[in-house]
C-alpha cells in the first residue's frame, strides 16, 4: 500500500456559530490509498476544538505510511486499525482518514460497496432522515438558513446562548418540520435547562444534544432521569471506551466518525450500545462527501442521522450525495460511491 495525503481548507457557506464558539472554515486532510491499481479516499475533519491540525495530521499519516507499506491484499482493516490505534495518543480524525480510506479500497477490490462488507445485514431501506444544521446568527439569516433546507426533513439548531427561546421562535416563524437541538455543552443550569427542554418539547423539537458541559455527568443524568426529551452525549463521548463511563448518563450518543477513529470502532460502537438499549445518532463535522459518505454506510443501523456537512461548504471536492426525501441514498457503486466533481477541480 502506499497512502498520500494532502491538506485542505474547507470554507463554509455561512460562519458556523455554536456555544463553543465561531469559524469560516474547517481544516481537513484528504487521504488516499494506493493498492492493485486502485485507490481508497479517506478524510480528517479537524474542528479546532479537537486539538489536531494540518500539521499534527501530516506527522501521524507518515507514519501511519510506514505500517502499511508493507501490506497487501487482502488484508484485514481491524488488524491493521489497531497498529494505526497504537502509534500515537489522540489523532482521532487522522486515524478516521486511514480507516475511511481503507474502507473504500477494500470496497473496490471487492467489488462491492462499503455497506455490503459488514458481517451482520445493513438495509439501505432503513436509513434514517438527516437533518440540516442551522448555527446560532441574527432572526434575517436564521430565516436565509432556514430557506436553503428545502431537501431536508428535519432542522437541527445550535442552541446554548441567552437567546435560545428567540432562536426558536425565530425558526418556527418560517418552518413546521421537526427539530433536533444541540447545546453543545452552553447550559449550566440544570434547573434551567430542564425548564427549557419542558418549552423545547411544546416547539415540536425531537430530541437534545449535549445539554451540559462535557464533565459533568452528573448533571447529564439528572438531566436524562427528568427530561421528557431523549438526551444524547456529543462531547462527552469520543469513543467506545467511553461507553461505560456515559451509558447510564444519557439515552444515547452521536456517533463521529472523526471521534472514534472511523468505521471499523463505529460499527462496534454501534453493537455495543445495542446491547446496553441505548439510542445512536450517527453525525459528522463540517466534512466533505468523502466523510459524510463513510458515516452514511452505517447509518441504517441508527436511529437518527445528522450527515449533512457536506452540505454546509462551498469547495467540496467531490459529488454530493444521491438525497431523497430528506435520506441519504446508498447505492450498489463499489466502495464508498465517490465521484470527483469536476466543477471544484
Amino acid at each position: 500500500m502506499h497512502l498520500l495525503h494532502r491538506p485542505l481548507l474547507l470554507e463554509l457557506r455561512h460562519p458556523f456559530r455554536i456555544a463553543l464558539g465561531m469559524r469560516t472554515h474547517t481544516n481537513a486532510v484528504r487521504t488516499e490509498i494506493y493498492l492493485g491499481g486502485q485507490v481508497g479516499y479517506g478524510e480528517a475533519a479537524m474542528p479546532p476544538y479537537y486539538g489536531e491540525t494540518h500539521d499534527t495530521a501530516a506527522v501521524f499519516l507518515n507514519l501511519a505510511q510506514e505500517i502499511l507499506k508493507n501490506k497487501t491484499y487482502p488484508f484485514d482493516i481491524s488488524v491493521i486499525m489497531a497498529e494505526i490505534d497504537l502509534l500515537m495518543a489522540g489523532n482521532h480524525a487522522a486515524k478516521a482518514s486511514v480507516d475511511i480510506a481503507l474502507h473504500d479500497l477494500w470496497g473496490k477490490l471487492e467489488n462491492r460497496p462499503v455497506w455490503r462488507l459488514f458481517a451482520d445485514p445493513i438495509n439501505p431501506e432503513k436509513m434514517p432522515a438527516t437533518s440540516f444544521t442551522i448555527g446560532m446568527d441574527t432572526p434575517e439569516v436564521l430565516r436565509e438558513k432556514v430557506g436553503a433546507s428545502n431537501d431536508f426533513q428535519i432542522l437541527k439548531i445550535k442552541l446554548g446562548s441567552a437567546n435560545d427561546r428567540e432562536i426558536i421562535r425565530t425558526i418556527r416563524q418560517v418552518s413546521d418540520k421537526p427539530i433536533y437541538a444541540d447545546a453543545n455543552q452552553g447550559w449550566t443550569d440544570r434547573e434551567a435547562a430542564l425548564d427549557l427542554i419542558y418549552w423545547l418539547a411544546e416547539q415540536q423539537v425531537q430530541l437534545i444534544e449535549q445539554p451540559m458541559p462535557k464533565a459533568d455527568l452528573d448533571a447529564a443524568a439528572w438531566l436524562t432521569a427528568r427530561s421528557p426529551l431523549p438526551i444524547f452525549a456529543d462531547e462527552s463521548f469520543q469513543r467506545l471506551a467511553d461507553l461505560d463511563h456515559v451509558a447510564g448518563c444519557f439515552h444515547g450518543m452521536n456517533i463521529k466518525l472523526m471521534k472514534c477513529t472511523g468505521l471499523s470502532e463505529a460499527h462496534r460502537i454501534i453493537q455495543s450500545a445495542r446491547a446496553r438499549g441505548l439510542r445512536l445518532m450517527i453525525g459528522c463535522m463540517t466534512e466533505t462527501s468523502c466523510g459524510i459518505q463513510a458515516a452514511a454506510q452505517l447509518a441504517p443501523l441508527c436511529d437518527f442521522a445528522d450527515l449533512d456537512g457536506c452540505w454546509l461548504i462551498r469547495n467540496n471536492p467531490f459529488k454530493l450525495p444521491a438525497l431523497l426525501h430528506g435520506k441519504i441514498q446508498l447505492s450498489e457503486a463499489v466502495g464508498l460511491g465517490l465521484t470527483i466533481d469536476d466543477v471544484i477541480f
